[in-house]
Parts: structure tokens; sequence; C-alpha cells
């Protein structure tokens, strides 16, 4: 259950919880910046009462009341971020783990420990997640299915439904009303990594679980290593119990990085967007560019294919860092079929729209004229003469459609 020291007293913009949230008794506190709480562990001199505390979160899962008790059951700065985020995805809860992947992990062991082993997911998605599910790693079974086929998939013992939108590195997005409505009974887990909630709150639309890679945009600056999951209060009890009996859990830094990060997260958002639009707007124009994929949702990702080979653009940017990872405030540039979706199936690949042409692009807050130099040197001299553009150079959205 949320901290009432943190509760909002009345409904907030999103740009004003994004600097409050998780902050709100700092005041009665005597404190304007929140505190970093580095304890491993906390002394208690009832042990009795201890034991029954103890005895409480391994029923419920749920934050303990009063202090902590060691740093892998929960953390007061960690406990900060995790309310901001449940705050902005207009969640009730949200949990808070080591990345974004041992948040995944987290979610498949929760609905596996259920007896519900079966996902349903639709392509593409992060290469690592498709991975872990196409592995099965964790003794879970997926069925990987489009948008319009995910009722059909659904078994008895299907215990999720995931969808990441816009997606990884396509950018394609999916009616997420649309697939609430198809999954019935079925959770859905929206990966937001990309749209942050700025651009999209899945809960709205029915979701039941929102993930993030907090390394991203959350945290922004390209320094810190996390993932959370937004949810109800019963699912993140079970979450928690989870990390606790795993130990992936965020670091305090990490959770104090994290909630600086989400201060600045709308009016970074906004500035990566209004650049991003306008550097596919170029490279649409570009006849060394045969595709462009931009969301209508917006956001700072562009993708987009080229004539020549695409590590040769990657290996003669300078402004322009050629690197995994995204939503920092510089911009970066990778070759998904070599990096970040190398490990999932050429053919899997392929079928889900990631060419071996395909380059994404994080926008980050450089000048977009600075970037756009930088970008137009790495590709090259301009086709010869006869050779085709594909969609005659116009800029794509993804096919599913948006919200």
């Amino acid at each position: 259950m949320e901290n009432s020291a943190f509760a909002a007293p009345t409904p907030r913009a999103l740009a004003t919880e994004a600097v409050h949230a998780g902050r709100e008794d700092l005041a009665q506190l005597g404190l304007h910046a929140p505190p970093l709480d580095l304890s491993t562990t906390y002394p208690s001199y009832d042990a009795a009462h201890e034991a029954e505390r103890i005895d409480a979160f391994a029923t419920t899962g749920a934050r303990l009341e009063g202090p902590p008790v060691y740093a892998r059951l929960d953390n007061p700065t960690t406990a900060r971020f995790e309310t901001a985020l449940a705050r902005l995805e207009g969640a009730k809860d949200a949990v808070a783990f080591a990345s974004g992947m041992a948040a995944l992990t987290a979610v498949l062991l929760v609905r596996a420990s259920m007896g519900l082993r079966h996902v349903v997911a639709v392509r593409p998605l992060y290469g690592c997640s498709d991975h872990l599910l196409a592995a099965g790693l964790l003794g879970t079974e997926v069925t990987w299915t489009d948008p319009a086929g995910i009722a059909a998939a659904i078994r008895p013992d299907t215990g999720l439904v995931m969808v990441e939108t816009p997606a990884n590195p396509t950018l394609a997005e999916v009616d997420l009303a649309a697939v609430r409505h198809a999954c019935g009974a079925v959770p859905l887990l929206v990966d937001n990594t990309f749209a942050t909630p700025v651009l999209q709150r899945p809960l709205e639309f029915g979701a039941q679980i929102v993930l993030h890679s907090a390394t991203k945009y959350l945290g922004g600056h390209g320094d810190v290593l996390g993932g959370v999951v937004a949810c109800d209060e019963e699912f993140a009890g079970r979450l928690r119990q989870v990390r606790f009996a795993t130990g992936g859990v965020l670091h305090p830094m990490a959770g104090y990085l994290l909630l600086r990060g989400l201060a600045t997260l709308p009016i970074r958002v906004a500035a990566a967007s209004a650049s991003a639009a306008e550097l596919a707007r170029r490279l649409g124009r570009d006849p060394r560019v045969t595709a462009v994929h931009y969301p209508r949702l917006g956001g700072g990702m562009v993708s987009f294919e080229v004539h020549g080979d695409p590590r040769d653009v990657i290996a003669s940017v300078r402004l322009i860092t050629p690197a995994v990872s995204l939503g920092s405030v510089d911009t970066l540039i990778q070759h998904p079929a070599s990096i970040s979706h190398r490990i999932v199936a050429e053919t899997d690949r392929h079928s889900a729209g990631v060419s071996d042409r395909l380059l994404r692009l994080s926008v980050g807050l450089e000048d977009v004229d600075d970037l756009w130099s930088d970008l137009s040197q790495a590709l090259g001299a301009r086709p010869a003469r006869g050779e085709q553009r594909s969609m005659n150079g116009t800029l794509l959205t993804s096919p599913q459609g948006a919200r």
C-alpha cells in the first residue's frame, strides 16, 4: 500500500507529479532533496514484533509498515521512486528491480507459480525479452502471434499476454484497447519503455501490468540500470515476494538517480520527440534512406533503413554515439540485427520486420541541425541514378496503427 506520507492530496498534472511524487514528506522532515539510504540492515530490539512483520510480508508481500528490516525486503529511497512511478502511470503500486529483465523475470515467475506458464506475445519485442520467452529459460512456453490472433492463441494455462508498443526496434504500434479486449480474463502486460507515461498510460486502456526498462527514459542519463513494474497492490505484493526470494533488488543509489530522472522526464520526452520528428521528416526525404519508421504516438525513437551497409553508418558517426541502449540525453545509434536483436533467430527477426538494413536512432537533447549534419555525413554518398527507393522515401508509420 502506498505510504500515506507520499500520498498526493489532489489529482495533479503529469509534469507536477513528475517533480513532486514520492517527495511530499520532505518538507516536514526538514529536507529539500530526497535522502539516500544505503543501509543493508536496520536495528530492531523487539525480535517478536519483527517476526510478526516478516510473517505478514510472507503472507501478502505488502510493504512493511514502520522501519525497514533488510534491504532485500525494501529500501526507503527505492520506495520513493516506486511511489512516483506508480503515480505517473496511474497505478496503485509499483515494484522496482535491478534491471528491466529482472522485472520481466519476476512477472513471469509470479504467473508460473500459479500454474500459468503459457504466454501469448506479439513480435517484435526487445531482443532479450524475446529470447527469455522463446528459450523457455524460466519454464514458460510462448505462442507468437499478431494482434488479430491473440484471442485464438489463449489457452487455459495462459498467464499473460505481452506486447511492446511502440515496439523495439521497428516502432510498430498496437491498438491497446483492442488488444485488451482480445485478452479476455488474461492479464495484459505492456512494455511502455519507449512511450513512457508521458506519451501513453496503458492502464487507462485496460492493461493490468506495465513494464519499464528504467535504464532508458526514466533514468534518462545513461548512468543507471533498473527496471520497474506498475500494477495493482495484490500483484505488487507477489512481485516483492519474488524479488526478496531471488534477490533482484534495485540498489538505493539507482533508486535515487531514477527518482531524480523522473523530475525532468516530461520535458526530456517533449524535447527529444520534437527533434526525432524533424529527423524522421528529413530522413524520409533523403534518397540514401529506403524507409523510415516513426510512431504516430511520437517519442524520441526513429528507425530507418538504408541503401548501403548500415554498419558503415555506425562506423561514420562522430557526434552521435554508436552504442546500445536508448533514452539518454545524448543521441545513440545502433544496428539491431548486429546487437540488440542478434539473439533473436534471423527468420524471426525478419518476420517481425527487423531487416538487416534497419538502424535504430535514440534522439537526445542536442540541437537538431547538429544531429542532422552528423547523420547526413555518416550516410555517405547518394545512391547511383536508377536505384529505387522503397515507398518513394515516404515517412512510414508502424503497420499496426495507433491507439
